[in-house]
C-alpha cells in the first residue's frame, strides 16, 4: 500500500513537473511560466527557483553578468524575494519573449526595485535566459499593465545559421548607429530610436514611459552615453530582438558611471527598429 501510494505521488509530480512552464506561445504562457517561477521561489527558495527555470547557458547580472547556475549554485536558498509583471511581449514566431515589473526583496528591511527578463521556447517550456534588476526607492505610482498578444504566428521555413548570423547583424548595426547618432546629435538623438510607449528601468527613478518622457528624462541626467555591445539575439519571428552590453554615462553632474544594460527592441512597419525597454544596473568594478 505504501509502495502504491509513493507511486501515485512520484507519477504526480513528474505530470505536474511536464506541464509546468509549458509554452503554447502566447504571452498568457509566459506569464503563467513567471507566476510558477515566483510560486517557486517562495515555496523552493532561488537557489531552487532559478536552477529548475533557467536555460543552461542562462545570463543573470548580480550586478555584472554570470551564468545563473553557477551563480545560484553558491547562493543561500531564499524565500524572500517577490515580483509583479507589469509588462509582457511574445514573439511572431512564439520563440521568445519578454517580460518585466516591480520586484520587493523582503529581507531585515525591504528592498525594491525593477526587473527585466528574457525568456525563450527550449523543449515546449519557458526556460530564462536573461534576468536583471535595477534597485530604486519604493514606488509610489502603479505601473498601468501592458500585456500584448503576437498579432500572428510566423517562423520562416528556411533558418540557416548564416541568416541567423544576419538578423543577429543588423540589430548589433542598430545600436552602433544609436551610439554614432547620440555622439554626433547629443542626447535627443535618442527620440528616432524610441517607440511612443517605450520604457526605461533605471537605478533609483521609477520607471519612465513614454518617448517624450524618456528624452526629458535622459537629457535632465546625460551630457553623454556610449554603449559597447556584448551580446546580440533575434527573434525568428523577425519582430522581436535583445542586446546586452556595458554602457558609460557621462551624467550632467561632471560625473561618469558605468552600468550593464538590457535593451529589447521591436522592429516596426518601416522596417526599423526602435526601443521597446531599457534597463541599468551599475557595473561592479
Amino acid at each position: 500500500m505504501i509502495n502504491k501510494l509513493i507511486c501515485s505521488l512520484l507519477a504526480a509530480s513528474i505530470t505536474i513537473s511536464a506541464y509546468a512552464q509549458r509554452t503554447d506561445g502566447t504571452t498568457k504562457s509566459l506569464l503563467k511560466a513567471e507566476q510558477e517561477f515566483a510560486e517557486a521561489v517562495a515555496k523552493n527558495g532561488e537557489k531552487s527557483a532559478y536552477n529548475s527555470f533557467s536555460a543552461e547557458n542562462a545570463v543573470v547580472f548580480r550586478p555584472n553578468p554570470v551564468n545563473a547556475k553557477t551563480y545560484y549554485a553558491n547562493q543561500p536558498n531564499n524565500k524572500n524575494l517577490s515580483w509583479t509583471p507589469d509588462f509582457a511581449r511574445v514573439s511572431r514566431s512564439a520563440d521568445w519573449g519578454v517580460t518585466s515589473g516591480a520586484y520587493v526583496v523582503d529581507g531585515t528591511s525591504k528592498s525594491y526595485g525593477q526587473y527585466l527578463s528574457v525568456w525563450k521556447a527550449i523543449n515546449g517550456k519557458w526556460e530564462l535566459v536573461i534576468d536583471m534588476g535595477a534597485a530604486n526607492n519604493k514606488p509610489l505610482r502603479p505601473v498601468k499593465e501592458s500585456f500584448v498578444e503576437a498579432k500572428d504566428y510566423f517562423k520562416p521555413q528556411f533558418l540557416g545559421p548564416k541568416q541567423i548570423a544576419a538578423g543577429r547583424e543588423i540589430i548589433l548595426t542598430t545600436e552602433k548607429t544609436l551610439s554614432a547618432m547620440i555622439k554626433s546629435h547629443g542626447i535627443g538623438a535618442y527620440g528616432g530610436f524610441l517607440n511612443p510607449d517605450s520604457r526605461v528601468l533605471f537605478p533609483g527613478y521609477e520607471p519612465v514611459i513614454g518617448k517624450d518622457k524618456i528624452v526629458a528624462f535622459y537629457n535632465s541626467l546625460m551630457e553623454r552615453v556610449t554603449y559597447k555591445t556584448t551580446q546580440a539575439d533575434k527573434a525568428n519571428g523577425g519582430d522581436l530582438a535583445y542586446t546586452y552590453g556595458v554602457a558609460t554615462v557621462d551624467y550632467r553632474a561632471n560625473l561618469r558611471e558605468t552600468f550593464n544594460y538590457v535593451f529589447i527592441y521591436e522592429r516596426q512597419p518601416d522596417h526599423n527598429w526602435n526601443l521597446i525597454e531599457q534597463i541599468y544596473t551599475p557595473v561592479e568594478k
